[in-house]
C-alpha cells in the first residue's frame, strides 16, 4: 500500500459537473484533485442543452466566449401530437434574464474538453485520470463531529494496489451508479417515472423538416422527441417497444420509418451515407431524488443526487445549479473558518429546487405518453387544455428555475405590493465600467456585492464591509435601465447578492436597512474576519 497524500477537496467524477465544481473552487483559492475513472473525454455525444443561467455559470469560470462558439440557439419547446399538429409552444428568448439565450444546444464531449482545457491552465487543480474509486469513508471523534478528514481509496489502472487521498471535503459528482452516495448510506426517493427510450445521435446533410426549437410528440402509441443540435447534427429519441429494434438486417427500415417525418431516408442503407448513426442507445429516462446530500463533509452533486427525465433539457443543468451553490459555502467555510451549519444549506436550499424540476419533467412525459392506465386519455386532453390557458407556457418557462425556497441565506418576507427578491437571481444586463462594456458579472466580482439605486447608507457599509462585499451603484453602470427596473419592480433600494447571484436580503424603498442580517451573519461570521455584520 502507498503512502497517502492530502488535499483541500477530492472530486469524484470529471464529467461537466465535476470539473465545473474544481474550477469554481478555484476562482475561490480552493485547491482539489478530481479523480475519474476514463483517461479522456468520453467522445459520444450526452446532454445537449443548458439554458440560460448555466451560461452564466460557465461565464464564473471563464468559459463562456468559447463555449459560445460551439453553441446554436434554439427559440423553444413545442408539445405536437400524433398528426405533429401544435399542442403548445414554450418560448425561450435569446436574451434571457441571466444575458444568455436561455436555451443553447451544444454537444456534451465539446465542453468537456474545454472544461478540461480550463482546468489544466488553473495551477489549483489537478486530474487524475485512470482511477477507480472503491471506497469513501470519513474519521469523525463521534456523531456530532462532521467535521474529520475523508479518506479516499482508489486503484489506478491496471494495478491491485490501493492507494488513499485524505481530503477536508470530498464532492460525489459520479453519476447514477454513485459510490459516493453508497458511502454516505443515501436511499433514492423514488418520483414515480420510468420508461426505456432509444436516443439517436445523426449527422446529415439531408433537408430535415424541422422549426429549428425541440419538438416533443405526444403520442401514447410512439412519442418521440426531436431537435437540432448544431448545423448538422440531429437527436431523436423514441420510445419503443422491447421488439422494436433498430440493430439487426431490418434496422435501417425500422429507423427509416421513425424518422420519415422529419427527414426522407434512401430504402438502401447503402445509398444513406449522407445519414451518418453517431450513435444510438438504449437508455431508462428516471425520476428520482436521494434522501440525503450531505453526510458530515461528504456532499453529492448533479446524477449522484438526482435523475431528472430530459424532457425539458434540465438535467446537467441541475448538476451545474449545485455546483455554483455549494462551493462558495465550501470555500468560506476551510478558508474563511465560516460555521459549519453554513454547508447545511446546499441541501436545504438545492434539494426542493430540484425537486420542482423534475416534477416539471415528469409532467411534460405524462403529456408525452399518458402512461398506459385507463386515466392516460383524460391526462392527455387535461394537458393539452391546460396549455392553451392564456400565460401558463410562459409560466412553465419561467418555472425552470423559481426562486429558492425560504432560509437562513433567503430571507423572503412577501409584501402586498412588488415581487419579492430575496431567493432570485439578479438580472444580467450589459453595463460599462472602466470605459468598457462588459456583463454585469465582471463588475461584481466572484464574493459578495451590494448593488444599489440609493447612495450607501451607513449600514450598508458596515454590511458590506463585513462580508468583503463591492458596493456598486446602479447609476454608476449606465445599462439599459433592467438594474433600475428589476429594483423598482421589488420596491427595493439596494440588495445583497451572494457570490452566486442570489439575492440574499435587500433593503426595502425608503428604508435604508437590510431586514433581516440578524438571521443569516452568524453563518456567514468567518475568524479571519472580526466585524459584525449586524446593524449598530
Amino acid at each position: 500500500m502507498k503512502a497517502t497524500a492530502r488535499r483541500p477537496v477530492v472530486i469524484i467524477g470529471a464529467g461537466p459537473v465535476g470539473v465545473t465544481t474544481a474550477l469554481l473552487l478555484a476562482r475561490h483559492g480552493v485547491r482539489s484533485v478530481v479523480l475519474e475513472r476514463h483517461r479522456d473525454v468520453y467522445p459520444l455525444p450526452r446532454a445537449v442543452v443548458v439554458d440560460d443561467e448555466i451560461r452564466r455559470i460557465l461565464q464564473s469560470v471563464g468559459v463562456h466566449e468559447e463555449f459560445a462558439s460551439l453553441t446554436r440557439s434554439a427559440p423553444g419547446l413545442r408539445l405536437l401530437d400524433a398528426r405533429r399538429r401544435v399542442i403548445s409552444e414554450f418560448p425561450r428568448s435569446l436574451h434571457g434574464h441571466h444575458g444568455f439565450p436561455q436555451t443553447s444546444m451544444f454537444d456534451q464531449p465539446d465542453l468537456e474538453r474545454l472544461l478540461r482545457d480550463a482546468l489544466a491552465r488553473r495551477p489549483e487543480c489537478e486530474l487524475w485520470g485512470g482511477v477507480e474509486v472503491v471506497s469513501v469513508t470519513q474519521d469523525t471523534d463521534g456523531p456530532n463531529d462532521p467535521t474529520g478528514p475523508v479518506r479516499v481509496t482508489f486503484r489506478r489502472d491496471g494495478s491491485d494496489e490501493e492507494e488513499h487521498l485524505w481530503a477536508d471535503a470530498v464532492l460525489g459528482c459520479d453519476g447514477a451508479g454513485s459510490v459516493t452516495r453508497d458511502a454516505i448510506g443515501t436511499l433514492w426517493e423514488d418520483l414515480h417515472f420510468e420508461e426505456s427510450w432509444r436516443v439517436i445521435d445523426v449527422r446529415t446533410s439531408r433537408p430535415v423538416r424541422t422549426w429549428q426549437g425541440v419538438e416533443q410528440i405526444c403520442c401514447p402509441n410512439r412519442p418521440a422527441t426531436f431537435m437540432r443540435v448544431s448545423e448538422d447534427r440531429y437527436r431523436w429519441e423514441f420510445r419503443l417497444a422491447d421488439d422494436q429494434n433498430l440493430d439487426g438486417p431490418d434496422g435501417w427500415e425500422r429507423l427509416r420509418e421513425l424518422v420519415a417525418p422529419w427527414v426522407d431516408l434512401p430504402p438502401d442503407a447503402s445509398s444513406g451515407d449522407d445519414f451518418e448513426v453517431i450513435r444510438q442507445a438504449q437508455y431508462t429516462f428516471r425520476a428520482r431524488l436521494a434522501d440525503r446530500w450531505r453526510r458530515g463533509r461528504v456532499f453529492l452533486l448533479g446524477d449522484a443526487a438526482h435523475l431528472t427525465p430530459p424532457f425539458v433539457g434540465q438535467g446537467l443543468c441541475a448538476g451545474l445549479r449545485d455546483a455554483h451553490n455549494l462551493t462558495w459555502k465550501l470555500a468560506r467555510v476551510l478558508q474563511q473558518g465560516a460555521p459549519e451549519e453554513l454547508l447545511d444549506t446546499y441541501e436545504r436550499e438545492r434539494k426542493p429546487h430540484a425537486r420542482h424540476v423534475i416534477r416539471i419533467a415528469v409532467a411534460v412525459g405524462w403529456a408525452m405518453t399518458g402512461g398506459q392506465d385507463r386515466g392516460a386519455a383524460f391526462r392527455r386532453a387535461a394537458v393539452g387544455t391546460a396549455c392553451r390557458i392564456p400565460g401558463v407556457t410562459a409560466a412553465v418557462s419561467r418555472d425552470l428555475s423559481p426562486a429558492l425556497t425560504a432560509g437562513p441565506l433567503v430571507r423572503r418576507r412577501p409584501r402586498l405590493t412588488g415581487r419579492v427578491l430575496a431567493g432570485t437571481f439578479c438580472p444580467q444586463p450589459w453595463v460599462r465600467h472602466n470605459s468598457r462594456r462588459v456583463r454585469l458579472d465582471e463588475v461584481l466580482g466572484d464574493s459578495f456585492a451590494a448593488l444599489t439605486a440609493v447612495p450607501p447608507t451607513a449600514q450598508m457599509t458596515a454590511v458590506a464591509t463585513a462580508l468583503g462585499a463591492s458596493t456598486i451603484r446602479v447609476d454608476d453602470l449606465d445599462d439599459d435601465g433592467t438594474l433600475a427596473g428589476w429594483l423598482a419592480r421589488g420596491r427595493a433600494d439596494a440588495v445583497l447578492l451572494r457570490p452566486d447571484r442570489v439575492v440574499m436580503d435587500t433593503i426595502p424603498a425608503g428604508t435604508g436597512n437590510f431586514t433581516d442580517t440578524v438571521a443569516w451573519a452568524p453563518l456567514l461570521h468567518t475568524a479571519r474576519r472580526t466585524a459584525d455584520a449586524r446593524p449598530a
